[in-house]
């Protein structure tokens, strides 16, 4: 969930994370999740799917993959490939998905819609593993 999340907004799932572990960087790491919200809704925001924004998603979904595993049974390599497939799968399956959904609703609806979506992701993710479920 928290590579799907990461595929969808970079900074969702790392500040899900480290807001649950507490501390200054989760706070620095929520502020910029909103600020990617803001920016995610400018015309001029590259697609997700070009290298960067892409690779800043796979990085994002491997840090939290790590910390997954670190706080679990997951093996260290295990949890950070399966969070970077889910990124993958977000990145290009969240790009159809919001490209059909901003046909039907328009687009800064459709945004918003894929925010509220990788944020309960994220929270979900995080809240069973600190629950250990």
């Amino acid at each position: 969930m928290l590579g799907i999340a990461a595929g969808l907004r970079t900074f969702t799932p790392l500040a899900a994370v480290f807001l649950a572990r507490g501390g200054f960087w989760g706070y620095v790491l929520g502020a910029s999740a909103v600020c990617e919200y803001a920016g995610d809704l400018l015309p001029n925001v590259p697609s997700r799917t070009s290298p960067a924004p892409l690779v800043a998603r796979i990085v994002s979904a491997a840090v939290v993959g790590h910390f997954v595993a670190s706080a679990g049974d997951w093996t260290v390599v295990v949890a950070p490939l399966i969070a970077v497939a889910g990124a993958l799968l977000g990145a290009f399956g969240g790009i159809r998905l919001r490209l059909a959904a901003a046909a039907r609703i328009g687009a800064i609806p459709a945004g918003l819609l894929e925010d509220v979506v990788a944020v309960g992701l994220a929270a979900l993710a995080v809240t069973r593993i600190v629950s250990g479920s």
